[in-house]
């Protein structure tokens, strides 16, 4: 998704840190779009589904969500 910041159009993007996440998928209820999914122990996600809407990112507990501008 892109989105503008002013005079900067920026390329969003959906991150599970691989080192921080263990797989409690708290996060994976709360993705109104069901772009989050688990394997093994690590939540994934699915970009293309993804709206940014941030309602996961608070139910993680050792933050391992974030999304950034590339």
């Amino acid at each position: 998704m892109t989105v503008s910041t002013g005079r900067v159009m920026a390329q969003l993007h959906f991150i599970v840190d691989e080192d921080l996440c263990y797989g409690c998928g708290a996060c994976i209820g709360l993705c109104p779009t069901n772009a989050l999914s688990m394997k093994g122990l690590l939540a994934l996600v699915e970009q293309s589904q993804c709206t940014y809407c941030e309602l996961c990112i608070p139910s993680c507990p050792v933050d391992a969500l974030l999304i950034e501008s590339r």
